[in-house]
């Protein structure tokens, strides 16, 4: 027999893992001195232990071990455990392998520029919200925005004052593709509102929630955005990110002069592709 410290060796655990296990039930030392308490191992339980050690290895918690050891579980629901093991793996996997892309794309930027971005590029999920809304038409993301969107905050601010109505949050704008070829990009005001019902009158429209977007800070007048918008690009370009559609901009501090106007700029983000960050 081992003491419990020889076997905790032979193992390649600690004493205190084994106390663990033995306080768990899954492996309990074959003998206790009934006089000192010291615990005595058999060498077939490091069969069992070592049971124990690739069950863990394999991503299973200790609670899920037990049946295990029991035979309790049928081939059936063990390799159902085990694929679920795997889904998990994958998954961690690629979510290192995408933690992997954006540094490699952080140290390129600092790389070539010898100097930190003032971007710095964050993936959250964005929610679901309602919105009064105005809107317009642009033949291209150009300066005609920066005369189009003021005139439609500008229309939609007052009706929404004359209803007694006070958005409940910062702005934001989104773009949509336009039926119209002279025209194709489609300009969306919103100010948010939690107002159950409106006039016809008030056009409204509902942004729906997306799992994943990546998103920065622009500071400064939105005639000086293209820095924010190449900065996300270039990032969904080095890190295999997939961009769906068109941007979002939430206008979070945009009372004072333009040097001071703070704007989150964002782009909803396709599932991951694992190959492309692998």
């Amino acid at each position: 027999m081992f003491g419990i410290g020889a076997f905790a060796r032979l193992g390649g655990v600690s004493v205190r893992t084994l106390h663990h296990y033995d306080e768990l039930g899954l492996l309990a030392p074959a003998h206790v001195d009934p006089g000192t308490g010291y615990r005595w191992y058999e060498a077939e339980q490091l069969a069992r232990l070592n049971r124990i050690l690739a069950l863990r290895d394999l991503g299973f918690a200790l609670g899920d071990v037990a049946p295990v050891l029991a035979e309790t579980v049928s081939a059936d629901e063990l390799r159902g455990m085990l694929r679920l093991r795997r889904l998990e793996a994958r998954d961690r996997i690629d979510q290192e392998a995408a933690r992997l892309a954006r540094v490699e794309s952080r140290l390129r930027r600092i790389e070539e520029e010898d100097t930190i971005s003032d971007y710095d590029i964050v993936v959250k999920p964005l929610s679901s919200q309602h919105f009064a809304v105005r809107t317009g038409r642009a033949r291209a993301f150009d300066d005609s925005l920066g005369e189009i969107l003021p005139r439609l905050y500008g229309d939609l601010g007052d009706q929404l004052a004359r209803l007694g109505i006070t958005p409940t949050g910062p702005a934001v704008a989104w773009y949509e593709d336009s039926p119209d070829e002279a025209t194709p990009i489609e300009i969306i005001a919103g100010l948010p509102i939690d107002a159950p019902t409106l006039p016809a009158d008030v056009e409204q429209r509902t942004l729906p929630a997306a799992d994943r977007a990546a998103t920065t800070v622009h500071r400064g007048s939105m005639n000086d955005c293209v820095a924010g918008y190449e900065a996300l690009l270039r990032w969904s370009r080095e890190t295999g990110e997939r961009i769906e559609g068109y941007s979002r901009e939430v206008y979070l501090e945009c009372d004072g002069p333009p040097p001071t106007w703070v704007t989150e700029l964002q782009f909803v983000l396709g599932p991951r592709d694992a190959a492309a960050v692998s």
